[in-house]
Parts: structure tokens; sequence; C-alpha cells
């Protein structure tokens, strides 16, 4: 019975990972810029030496759907959409460059200017600060410039260009902190046709009625599972009293 008990042991473990996958989709389907996760599920075959003993079943968050969302215009002029594929460059805590679709942008209250997780948003010269009180706007090719309203007469000042990123044909991974990051460390290289919209945000990609029935359908084979370990118990408990009365 043991093949039976470990083969659905393993195939409940990939779907609370499933699962886990779902809810972390649906928990983020209004989040700006989010990127539905991707979970790949396979068999891993244990030989033996005639034939194959066992299919264990693996299941892990292989990427992410990079297919757009819908855009959305707030009329707020630090809403970035970002246009094509290009993701714009954040710092992440620990310092290093990532990637995200999220533009929800501000002013901290150092200057610094951030998305709305609150990611130092890097530029040509590495993370864009603005002076305190000055107002900011972007140009289409992410170039920022502030001016003093006190002094409307001044021209512009030029503080730096957000640095949207090109990713295809770079190998690279999304971690748990929702960022993309290139595989074995790295930086991609910026595109310079890369253009954004002012006043209009990029919202999730996922689509919820999606993701209803993934978890519908995730919950059925999680329960078929869990019945073939009952079903297993019940025989092993079946062959132990045939051997006492035998």
């Amino acid at each position: 019975m043991d093949r039976l008990i470990y083969t659905a042991l393993s195939g409940m473990n990939a779907s609370m990972e499933r699962q886990r996958v779902i809810a972390s989709n649906m928990a983020n389907a209004q989040t700006v810029g989010f990127r539905a996760e991707l979970i790949d599920q396979r068999p891993v075959t244990i030989d033996g030496q005639t034939l194959d003993v066992r299919a264990m079943q693996r299941a892990e968050v292989r990427g992410a759907t990079m297919e757009a969302g819908e855009m959305v215009r707030t009329g707020n002029e630090l809403d970035l959409f970002i246009q094509g594929e290009a993701m714009m460059a954040v710092q992440a805590m620990d310092g290093t460059e990532a990637y995200t679709r999220r533009a929800d942008l501000s002013v901290s209250p150092t200057g610094a200017l951030v998305n709305g997780e609150g990611r130092p948003v890097i530029g040509d010269a590495g993370p864009i600060t603005v002076p305190l009180g000055s107002r900011v706007a972007i140009a289409p090719d992410g170039m920022v410039s502030v001016t003093d309203p006190a002094a409307p007469d001044q021209p512009p000042l030029e503080v730096g260009q957000i640095k949207l990123a090109a990713w295809q044909g770079s190998p690279i991974a999304k971690g748990l902190d929702g960022l993309f990051r290139v595989q074995g460390g790295g930086v991609l290289p910026a595109d310079a046709e890369a253009q954004v919209i002012t006043g209009a945000l990029e919202q999730s990609n996922v689509k919820p009625t999606e993701v209803l029935v993934e978890m519908i359908d995730a919950q059925r084979l999680f329960d078929m599972r869990s019945k073939l370990i009952a079903t297993a118990r019940d025989c092993d408990q079946s062959g132990a009293q045939l051997m006492r009365l035998g």
C-alpha cells in the first residue's frame, strides 16, 4: 500500500501548492501591474529494475503570465502605463535592481520617487530623487523633470530618466516579493524605444472568473487524492484482518 499512499500524498502536496498560487493570484486581482503566477505540475518517476514503480507529483512556480493588463485612466500625473512589454527598474529590499510593471508613483518624505509598494525607482544614475515641494513631470520616454512652484518662469530641471528595461530573451524569474529578476544575477539592458503614458495605470492581468474555475478544480483534485489515502488505509486494515483470520 505504500506505493499508493506516497503517490497520493505527493499529489496532495502538489495540489496544495497549486491552491497557494491560485489564492495568491486571486488576492492580487486588483493589484496594479500584477502578473499572474504560473505553476508547473509534472510526474517524477522513480525507476525500478524492470518497470517504473512509482510516479510522484511535483509542483512549483515556473514563471508568470506576461500578458498585459487593462489600461485604466486615473488623471494622476505620476501614474504611468508602460507601453509594450518593457518593465520599470526598481530597487529591491536587498538593494539589488529588480523589475516590475507597477508604476503608481509618488514622492516619499525623503524625496525619493517610489512606486505603490515603496520601491525606489531606478534611473540612469541610480535611484531617482526630487526636491521636496517641487512639481514633478514625466515625459513619454521616462525622463523626470521638476519645476519650482515658486519660480514658474524657470525652465524644468531634468533629474533622471526612469529605466525601462527590455527582458525579452533574458532568463527572468518572479520572486516572492512580486518583483522580477535576472536568473543568476545581473541586470537587464535599457529599452531605448520604450514609452510610457502618464495619467494611466495597468491593472492586474488576473482573470477572476478563470481563477475561480481553477480553484474549484484544484479542490476537487485534492479531495480525490485524499480519498485514495483513505482507500489505501481501508485496504491495509482489511488485509490485516484476513491474515489474522487465516
